[in-house]
């Protein structure tokens, strides 16, 4: 789909649709009104006798009975005035440029948003379009290629409106490669695999990469990404994509993440219903590859380490067991209580792995404990960190990003819940308080890098659509992370 800008106005673009953001109350903006006179006054008339109040979130499709070249016209609620965020912007744009393909709009053209969020607005709305229309179709047998929208059309746009739009195209790329990563079925998508797929992209967009396979992990010692991955015929890998500026870089961060590609919980099996979707526990390693994607393509004046730990944890005559004594890449031993707790396993090998690339500070992802679903739901993330400098960091990308989570305590009297009696920790401890036993577990691994973990559990996959989200993988952490090096790049400049 191209993303274009144009001096004409909706009444006069050659286009299948046309959105209009509508405020709560049904006002609309000087586009908007243009339209309603263009169709004499019928906009305006209709919309309240089709019960549409302009509530954010909610659409609405009108036809133009031919006083415009557009055939359609697609209402977009935005809610209360100053109640408007660029989330809410991605979000309404989102389900517009959705509804219009449901229409049967191939070609759609949209005023800018409001003022008021200048170019900022243009790009989340650019963003909203492009995510919101994301479809993964690999697996249909009648595909429906034919209905994708080919163009999308801001009005009333400029310089600084095309540079926007610029910058949100990067991002979706990476999101939507993020989507369909997870979204592919273990029996496709495998440790080795997804090397493959993280090379292709790397080898396309200038990165430097290098996929570590058994023999090589064995060699380095990173006992516990091999432990986990023994039980499958699909050996693990650990992926590390570099990117570096084309001039100085003004430092050097490390995106660390988990890719379980299938998770059977091991030994500790997991139940059938809790199997299903086991392909979404490698949502952070695949938001770390999109996210290098991105970069890739922003160019920020940072050295960036990606690295994934890949491996299937499956139950077979090979699998590793409970009361078996990992030793980890950093040398610290590890008692397996339950092999359903993997996720933390390789990362700790993972992180370790980052730190010794000489990064000032690192961040995971993973979909990592159930227990983060029950502290903030489905729809946040659970934010621990070890800087409060970088939380704060995290929590503005978050925000600009749209992308929920909260954060979440570190507590040291936890602490005594990992010990073991015969290694230096256990992988798992008791259930209450999961999320945070799990955080004080990786943060043994940390070697004193600042630090931060984000348990993607919930965010990462959706059962429902909502705005720019769809039902299936969301890329969540993708957008995070490369707002993150744009605010430490601004926070340096200034």
């Amino acid at each position: 789909m191209r993303i274009e800008t144009s001096d004409e106005s909706l009444t006069e673009l050659q286009v299948d649709a046309v959105v209009i953001p509508v405020g709560a109350g049904n006002d609309l903006d000087g586009s908007g009104q243009a339209l309603d006179r263009a169709l004499n006054g019928a906009l305006s008339d209709a919309l309240p006798n089709l019960g549409f109040s302009g509530k954010s979130g909610s659409v609405c499709v009108l036809p133009s009975f031919g006083h415009v070249p557009a055939a359609r016209i697609v209402a977009a609620g935005t809610g209360e005035q100053g109640e408007l965020t660029l989330d809410g912007i991605r979000k309404a744009w989102g389900a517009a440029a959705r509804k219009a393909r449901e229409a049967g709009a191939r070609s759609i053209a949209s005023t800018t948003p409001p003022a008021s969020f200048g170019s900022a607005g243009v790009r989340a709305a650019s963003e909203g379009v492009q995510l919101g229309l994301y479809r993964h179709l690999e697996y249909r047998s009648q595909r429906d290629d034919d209905r994708d929208v080919e163009r999308f059309v801001f009005t009333d746009s400029g310089d600084e409106e095309r540079d926007a739009i610029g910058r949100a195209e990067p991002l979706t790329r990476g999101i939507r490669l993020a989507r369909d990563l997870v979204n592919t079925p273990a029996l496709d998508l495998y440790p080795g695999r997804l090397g493959g797929r993280a090379w292709e992209m790397a080898d396309e967009h200038g990165l430097e990469i290098t996929v570590h396979d058994r023999a090589a992990l064995e060699e380095m010692g990173a006992g516990a990404i091999v432990a986990v991955g023994q039980g499958s015929a699909r050996e693990p890998r650990l992926i590390h994509l570099i990117y570096r500026p084309e001039g100085e870089s003004l430092g050097t961060a490390g995106f660390v993440g988990k890719a379980i590609t299938f998770d059977t919980g091991g030994v500790n099996l997991k139940p059938a219903d809790g199997m299903r979707n086991m392909k979404i526990d490698m949502g952070g390693g695949a938001a770390v590859i999109g996210a290098m994607r991105a970069i890739a393509e922003l160019k920020p004046p940072f050295t960036v380490h990606g690295v994934v730990a890949a491996a299937e944890n499956m139950v077979s005559h090979t699998s590793y067991r409970p009361g078996d004594v990992l030793t980890t890449l950093s040398g610290k031993t590890v008692e397996i209580t339950n092999t359903d707790a993997e996720g933390r396993l390789v990362l700790a090998d993972a992180m370790t792995f980052t730190a010794r690339q000489g990064v000032d500070y690192m961040i995971d992802l993973a979909t990592l404990t159930g227990a983060s679903i029950v502290a903030v739901g489905d729809e946040a993330a659970s934010l621990f960190s070890t800087d409060d400098e970088l939380a704060g960091d995290i929590l503005r990308a978050a925000e600009i990003s749209g992308e929920r989570m909260w954060l979440m305590p570190l507590w040291d009297a936890y602490r005594s819940n990992l010990d073991s009696d015969i290694a230096d920790i256990v992988n798992s401890g008791t259930r209450d308080g999961g999320a945070i036993k799990a955080a004080l577990f990786l943060k043994e691994f940390t070697h004193g890098i600042p630090w931060a973990h984000l348990d993607i559990a919930g965010p990462a996959w959706s059962t429902t659509v909502d705005g720019y989200r769809i039902k299936g993988a969301t890329g969540y952490g993708v957008h995070t992370l490369a707002t993150l090096l744009d605010i430490r790049e601004h926070n340096q400049a200034g």
